[in-house]
């Protein structure tokens, strides 16, 4: 994960926030490493998961030391917690990547699922010769040019996470991009790697029970994401609302999961009658397991909030501190976003933020589809660089004002 294996965090709020922005990359990857049937990508995991070891040991060393009396180990006891449950949810990616490296088989019906996100991740190996070569991230302008960003380069046995515009890219580097599924083609072309075909569902289609456990699959696998994104900012913010919303997005994973398992053991039967062997569809069964447990995690580490725990100042600031920030700004009458869809704002492109959920009258809409109308007093709740919210607030009809000192954070509506 680090640049340099001797450039070790310096601190624990250094170290939380390199493990949170790690453990989402690996989820990323695995999830990733099943669409394109990608085993260069699981094995990424698993790399990545060596370093996460050695970073979650480190962590809890540093934390058990820092606790000098006795009244700072409640405070203290949060740290552990938070650190389990990113560990756990790091864990959850590499059993999702196994799937692929020991062939457990996922049906084609899941890949094309996948194929509708609003945003899949991607790993490409930069070609000697090609556009993206020898050239800084900035003068790319890849976001603009194909809805994706590069979220981390593997060089070597080196990780960048640190992928400003001014890191440049050199031949062999493997980067691991993020955006608009629709962007890979182009992207492939400018590393001057093959050609890629995204997946076409089946023109004519009857509706099986296979196909209802892969829908339920992809809803469990967005839910659980945008249950994680949730209780982090829950836990930032200390907001019980949100927390209360992980908990229910928590309780209906638990079910969906039952229901999935029904609908793969009824999806193995047709198959035995068919002649057909069921073993692949064991795929399904392992990401559900591993979205739950994702679930699981998020609903943990709101339980901090949902019970009143003593938080350490250090969650906050490291979690605030990782290579996105979470924002929550109103839809205000007039605005751009106004009676505006999400796709049609392209706020993935600019300022490059990912709307974890959508806040409208007492509940979320989680992981809102590109054609979500928004409404005035529609509340985003949205991820992303820092430099990119003072546009989202814009957007939003509000200038943003920031207390460097305190993090509040003071919304001036645009006249």
């Amino acid at each position: 994960m680090r640049s340099d294996p001797e450039d070790k965090p310096r601190n624990l709020k250094s170290m939380l926030s390199e493990a949170k922005d790690a453990s989402e990359l690996m989820v990323d990857l695995a999830y990733a490493a099943l669409y394109f049937d990608d085993e260069g990508m699981a094995d990424a995991v698993l790399g990545l998961e060596e370093d996460m070891s050695a970073l979650v040991h480190e962590m809890r060393s540093l934390a058990m030391l820092a606790v000098r009396h006795p009244r700072e180990v409640d405070g203290m006891s949060s740290v552990l917690q938070v650190v389990s449950s990113i560990e756990q949810i790091a864990n959850a990616a590499v059993d999702i990547s196994k799937i692929v490296l020991h062939h457990l088989g996922i049906p084609r019906a899941l890949i094309v699922d996948l194929a509708q996100a609003a945003e899949v991740s991607h790993r490409l190996v930069v070609a000697e010769g090609s556009h993206l070569a020898n050239r800084p991230l900035r003068d790319m302008e890849l976001p603009v040019a194909v809805g994706m960003r590069v979220v981390a380069i593997q060089r070597g046995r080196h990780w960048l996470t640190d992928v400003g515009g001014d890191r440049i890219v050199e031949p062999g580097d493997v980067l691991f991009m993020r955006g608009d599924p629709a962007g890979i083609v182009r992207l492939r072309e400018l590393a001057a790697m093959e050609r890629w075909n995204p997946p076409e569902p089946d023109e004519e289609h009857v509706l099986s029970d296979l196909d209802r456990a892969v829908d339920t699959l992809v809803e469990m696998k967005n839910l659980s994401e945008a249950a994680i994104g949730l209780a982090y900012s829950a836990l930032v913010l200390h907001d019980l609302s949100l927390a209360r919303e992980v908990r229910s997005m928590q309780e209906r994973l638990d079910g969906m999961k039952v229901s999935m398992q029904t609908w793969v053991l009824r999806a193995a039967a047709e198959a035995d009658t068919a002649g057909t062997d069921p073993a692949g569809l064991r795929g399904l069964l392992h990401v559900a397991e591993a979205a739950e447990d994702i679930g699981d995690q998020a609903r943990n580490i709101t339980s901090l909030v949902l019970e009143d725990e003593d938080i350490h100042p250090v969650l906050a600031l490291a979690l605030g501190d990782t290579d996105d920030v979470v924002v929550q700004v109103p839809v205000a009458p007039g605005s751009q976003a106004d009676d505006s869809t999400l796709g049609s704002l392209g706020l993935a492109v600019d300022p490059g933020y990912h709307v974890l959920a959508i806040r409208r009258a007492a509940s979320y809409i989680y992981n809102p589809p590109r054609t979500v109308r928004l409404w005035v007093g529609d509340e985003l709740l949205a991820s992303g660089p820092e430099e990119g919210r003072d546009r989202l607030a814009a957007v939003c009809g509000y200038s943003m004002d920031i207390d460097e000192e305190t993090g509040h954070v003071e919304l001036t509506p645009i006249a």
